[in-house]
């Protein structure tokens, strides 16, 4: 987990204003932001880019779509790993892209998105987005998913 040290405090123009009103009346705390939080902005991120299919490899989906069926929620989580230190986070992603996506565009898209979600969401840095393209999915062709849903 991660832990950023806070300060509510009035604005000066002082350099170490920060250290100045701490002792002044400021309220100074701790945030913890668990992995999940990290993992979770990571998923929602990596989603948003253009040419992204599914997240998770072929395994990891098909328990990721029956505990989504039961579940009735997304896990936005499935295909992400994170490590979370106090000030920084390396994130790994496993994804599927869509048939005829530029894959090394879409994984520059994807490292700008997530590292800029998660470190204005944190304010932790990102050190690292690893993308490791796991399949490609073409359209019209059956998944075992939606075999799955045809049989009930």
């Amino acid at each position: 987990m991660a832990a950023t040290d806070t300060f509510s405090s009035s604005s000066s123009t002082s350099s170490d204003s920060s250290h100045a009103n701490r002792h002044k009346g400021g309220v100074s705390g701790k945030v913890v932001i668990a992995d999940s939080v990290v993992a979770t902005i990571a998923g929602i991120a990596t989603r948003e880019v253009e040419g992204v299919y599914a997240m998770g490899g072929g395994t990891t989906r098909a328990m990721g779509a029956v505990r989504d069926r039961v579940a009735r929620s997304a896990d936005h989580t499935r295909g992400v790993s994170v490590e979370v230190g106090e000030k920084q986070a390396a994130i790994d992603l496993d994804i599927v892209v869509l048939y005829g996506t530029e894959i090394a565009d879409a994984a520059s898209g994807i490292r700008s998105q997530v590292a800029s979600t998660v470190e204005r969401m944190t304010g932790l840095e990102v050190v690292e987005v690893n993308v490791n393209v796991r399949d490609v999915h073409v359209p019209g062709e059956e998944t075992d998913e939606e075999e799955e849903v045809r049989v009930r």
